[in-house]
């Protein structure tokens, strides 16, 4: 199976509102911090049910009747039950959330391009597929979250097996299997977004300074914020060329990303994301995530600890291999 960021949602205690339902109400205030700025801490669940692209059967239609939700969310169960009869050897049910998100009834996350697919990619750029399944045929650098083009060593699995970056923790936060958590802490002039997937703080200033020397390049990318009315925006840059632009398509060393965070109300932040990445997409790509408040705390997501995972994965094969030379089946 591999790795879906299409059809997951939150099962545990959320208070959830519908990206639908998430817009703010014309006498909605958000509560202020201290320094006044709009009250955006706590910890907040990105899951979603709705698709990142759009179905083709929809068109160009960005909503879906009630009846086609409850269709696509038996298809959705269908396959979640087929994971089941796998048996042990990868994720089912029991790790993934996957229930419904209230009335959300959006057909894709994509809101631009209109059609809620991606742009066309520019020729040339590296695509790859991970998984949980076989070996990809590939090179070095492993670009994808999960999976790998062998086992030689630890540069030839996935940057989420080697507990680097997480497969959902972006930045953007994309909903995906489980764990699609997000905690902020604000002072004066900071922000932190932090996430356990894995152990990733992003430390934002929001005080106007610039960003770090264009030679610098960072794993998640170098970010400022600054309030634009009630919306915190956070522009990131300087991401190093290790880790995809988006989705499976090309890297992200010239990816310029920009965030939106908006409390809408009590319980929901409007979150919005662009790419603009001219060295993979001919065009830019926006999306929209509701995040809902979680009624709980934010635990820790220990990567595999000390990462022995990786260390028996590269044992292993080397087991496997002396077998082969030794002649043994």
């Amino acid at each position: 199976m591999k790795l879906r960021l299409l059809i997951t949602a939150a099962t545990f205690s959320v208070l959830g509102f519908s990206l639908a339902s998430a817009q703010a109400a014309d006498d909605y205030e958000a509560p202020r911090t201290q320094w006044g700025h709009p009250d955006i801490q706590g910890v907040w669940n990105f899951a979603s049910n709705v698709p990142l692209t759009r179905p083709r059967q929809f068109g160009d239609r960005q909503y879906m009747t009630e009846e086609e939700a409850v269709m696509l969310g038996k298809a959705a169960e269908a396959g979640f039950e087929a994971l089941n009869e796998q048996g042990v050897g990868g994720y089912n049910t029991f790790w993934v959330e996957q229930a419904g998100r209230g009335d959300n009834l959006r057909t894709s996350l994509i809101t631009y391009p209109e059609n809620g697919q991606f742009p066309p990619t520019v020729e040339g750029i590296v695509v790859q597929f991970g998984g949980l399944g076989p070996d990809f045929d590939g090179q070095r650098p492993v670009l994808v979250p999960v999976g790998g083009i062998g086992k030689d060593g630890p540069e030839d699995r996935g940057i989420s097996e080697r507990c680097i970056v997480g497969f959902n923790s972006g930045p953007p936060f994309v909903p995906s299997m489980y764990n699609n958590n997000v905690q902020i802490v604000q002072n004066n002039d900071h922000v932190v977004i932090m996430t356990e997937m894995i152990h990733d703080a992003r430390i934002v200033p929001i005080d106007g300074r610039g960003h770090i020397n264009d030679e610098i390049r960072q794993w998640t990318g170098d970010s400022r914020g600054y309030w634009e009315g009630d919306t915190l925006v956070v522009e990131t840059r300087n991401f190093n060329d290790q880790t995809q632009s988006f989705a499976v398509f090309g890297d992200a060393y010239d990816k310029v990303l920009t965030e939106k965070f908006t409390r809408v109300n009590d319980f929901t932040v409007d979150y919005e994301f662009t790419i603009d990445d001219p060295s993979t997409f001919t065009d830019k790509i926006t999306a929209r995530v509701p995040m809902a408040k979680v009624d709980g705390l934010m635990y820790e997501y220990a990567c595999h600890e000390g990462n022995y995972g990786m260390v028996n994965i590269l044992r292993g094969e080397r087991i496997m291999e002396a077998r082969e030379e030794a002649g043994e089946q």
